[in-house]
């Protein structure tokens, strides 16, 4: 196949739309800049970085704290403004200020005795993954590793997990996810709901709480500072004493200098690359040039985007843990995954721990699933680029290098599975072949793509997907 026939022009490539600020957010859910907010880094440590990261497809996401014991939403039933969506899982009798209060005492008895950093390290390579996304800290301020600069954390003595060997919970994790060649994205909330210098209750409003700090930082900017240095100091924390970052995903987009609540995003992360050069900055929903690629949060692009960009779905119907959850199955979790792909983007998988330390065992058993496939077709999705005409009906086109993956997906069970497949791609075609048992008998080119034949075969199920490879 010639290289023209596999190039994909900017112009091939549609833009995103964009969102208003007040619709950034909504039932803690984030929407995506579009990519007339994009900016491209000029740092060439960074664009590289970048290239490493469109590389790597699938990541491994985990929502964990305190909030797991409860089996409800993380953090945001503390928001009295989100109160109406956020505090459904609150069925026993209590008042909004008596759930904060209990809330905030969680820590003191968060106790996961049964995490095994290398046993969830293990999983995520079985899976497929090729990073993990894992939170450092929420928007209740809990702080999953041993940090110096609040007493609300995991190593504290309020806690009963803080004399356990695996007390720092992120420098565990992360060496172990890293001995295994997973890269390392760290999650971390820009507003911090247990921290006085964001959350105080000797302002106007009183013990009201919305998403934003409780007071103005224009009307009080020495506060303001406080809380920024705060920040600052967490972040430089984080960057310069747990290993190698290949990003940092900060979440809370309504903390940013448009919205009066500038923390000088772009100071600290100045000061970080000097320590991690190239680490990719993810400031969700703002824009410029401290969000290195996009985030669209339960839901994929219509239509591929020409920037970086990562879905972060669930793998569940949770983000944080949820007490008899549902999980998508391999095939869901597979189509999903292919749709995102072929559109250019990265699927970041959610799956959040048990209080005590383990993954659920849907979850486990779903990851595996996909491992499965993976281990067997994922040279049709790691390191690929988008690939014209990009999806038609269930067939989705990748390539890489002088090869065009076509990926012809099964969403659901299909009986009979037929041998004579359609693929709608009308550049020139040499030799193709597939992945895995499945054998080519013949093709040949008709009007608009190719008719492929293959070897007859029966399935015992119907499988995940089928890859051809053109070339």
């Amino acid at each position: 196949m010639s290289e023209e026939a596999i190039q994909v022009e900017e112009k091939d490539v549609v833009k995103g739309e964009g969102v208003s600020e007040e619709d950034k957010v909504e039932a803690g859910v984030h929407n995506y800049s579009g990519e007339e907010a994009y900016v491209w880094p000029e740092d060439p440590r960074v664009l590289k970085k970048l290239e490493w990261f469109r590389d790597q497809k699938l990541g491994l996401m985990m929502h964990w704290g305190p909030y797991s014991q409860l089996g409800i939403v993380e953090s945001w039933a503390l928001s009295d403004a989100d109160a109406d969506w956020s505090r459904d899982g609150i069925d026993w009798e209590v008042t909004g200020e008596e759930f904060k209060k209990e809330y905030f005492g969680l820590n003191k008895t968060f106790n996961p005795l049964r995490f095994e950093p290398e046993k969830w390290a293990d999983l995520a390579k079985e899976a497929g993954m090729k990073y993990l996304l894992f939170t450092t800290k929420h928007h209740d301020g809990f702080c999953m590793w041993d940090t110096q600069y609040s007493d609300y954390k995991i190593t504290a003595p309020e806690c009963p997990f803080h004399t356990h060997k695996y007390a720092d919970i992120c420098a565990h994790l992360f060496e172990s996810f890293r001995k295994r060649g997973i890269g390392i994205a760290a999650y971390f909330s820009k507003a911090d709901w247990h921290v006085d210098s964001y959350w105080k209750e000797d302002t106007q409003r009183g013990r009201f709480k919305n998403r934003g700090p409780s007071y103005h930082p224009a009307d009080d900017p020495e506060e303001w500072e406080r809380f920024v240095t705060f920040t600052h100091n967490q972040i430089r924390e984080l960057a310069t004493g747990y290993g190698k970052l290949e990003a940092m995903w900060f979440d809370a987009g309504w903390v940013c200098e448009q919205a009066g609540q500038d923390i000088r995003l772009g100071e600290v992360i100045e000061q970080v690359r000097k320590i991690q050069p190239g680490m990719l900055c993810a400031d969700r929903t703002i824009g410029g040039p401290y969000e290195n690629y996009v985030t669209p949060e339960q839901c994929v692009p219509e239509k591929p985007l020409s920037i970086p960009w990562e879905s972060c779905i669930t793998l569940g119907t949770s983000f944080s843990f949820k007490y008899e959850d549902v999980y998508k199955t391999p095939r869901e979790v597979l189509n999903l995954l292919i749709d995102i792909v072929v559109k250019g983007g990265n699927l970041a998988i959610n799956v959040g721990p048990q209080p005590d330390g383990r993954i659920p065992a849907g979850a486990v058993r779903t990851l595996k699933g996909m491992g499965e496939w993976l281990k067997v077709h994922g040279e049709a999705i790691y390191g690929t680029r988008v690939c014209a005409p990009y999806k038609k009906g269930n067939i989705g086109f990748t390539r890489k290098d002088k090869t065009v993956y076509a990926i012809e997906t099964f969403p659901e069970q299909s009986d009979p599975v037929e041998n004579t497949v359609w693929l709608p791609y009308e550049g020139p075609v040499q030799e193709m072949t597939a992945l895995g048992d499945v054998k080519i008998r013949s093709f040949r080119r008709e009007d608009g793509g190719y008719r492929i034949t293959l070897e007859e075969k029966e399935y015992e199920s119907t499988p995940v997907a089928r890859v051809y490879c053109l070339r």
